[in-house]
């Protein structure tokens, strides 16, 4: 009997912790269906990759505003004027106007009417450039473009001796205008690769600039079909029209 009843204890006592062990398992095994089931629960996928997008698109625009802040920066003094060409007819300043936009030699036919560009010769300054045709019969014309005019480039083909002259009257014509009262000026001595052309010096004496007082002038050899020259030239006119604005307000 003795053995029997220990051996029944045993029994119950193995039973009992099989019991114990088998409950804790289903606890076990509860809990973690329970926690799949919350972290997976209907609309969970959805909101997750609602939040995604939304923080996507927080990241594009702030992309776009610090594009855009750079490019504000960038731009930040940079200078924008208007400029007018003029001069004799074949003086080069079709020519030339290309040469600035394209930095290519472009062949022309005499300008009948006007070519308006915009170009950015050197870092910070941009030129709308209104380059006006120079036959005799269109001068008359000229008047008409001055108004909100900010710096002119009178070029003159510096081989044609006989026609200085001429090319004086009508640079100072356009100076005596009101509404081109202090404007500054770049006169370009185009044609300086011909053998006949005459020096920068001479032409300026010839048109008579040394005589101008009211406004900045700047002389400066070319050649159009080259460049050369050409960038001395409208970095001094930069200069001279971020100070002609400056004086306006």
């Amino acid at each position: 009997m003795c053995a029997r009843a220990a051996t029944q204890i045993v029994s119950t006592q193995n039973s009992q912790r099989r019991n114990a062990l088998r409950k804790l398992v289903d606890r076990s095994l509860a809990s973690q269906r329970q926690a799949r089931k919350s972290s997976y629960r209907p609309g969970t996928i959805a909101k997750a990759a609602k939040s995604r997008r939304k923080h996507s698109g927080f990241r594009e625009k702030m992309g776009s505003f610090i594009s855009q802040l750079k490019g504000m920066l960038e731009n930040l003094g940079k200078s924008e004027a208007r400029i007018l060409m003029l001069g004799l007819d074949a003086a080069g300043k079709t020519t030339i106007l290309y040469k600035l936009k394209l930095n290519e030699a472009v062949s022309s036919i005499p300008t009948i009417g006007f070519n308006v560009e915009t170009v950015t010769p050197v870092k910070g300054v941009s030129f709308t450039v209104w380059d006006v045709g120079g036959q005799d019969k269109i001068r008359p014309l000229w008047k008409h473009y001055f108004h909100n005019t900010e710096g002119l480039v009178y070029v003159v083909d510096s081989a044609d001796k006989e026609r200085l002259s001429e090319a004086k009257e009508e640079l100072f014509w356009i100076l005596d205008s009101d509404e081109m009262r202090g404007v500054p000026v770049v006169v370009l001595a185009n044609k300086q690769d011909l053998p006949s052309a005459v020096q920068p010096s001479e032409v300026a004496n010839r048109l008579g600039l040394p005589s101008v007082r009211t406004h900045q002038w700047f002389i400066q050899g070319t050649c159009a079909v080259s460049g050369d020259g050409l960038l001395t030239a409208m970095e001094e006119l930069g200069k001279m029209v971020k100070e002609y604005k400056k004086s306006r307000r």
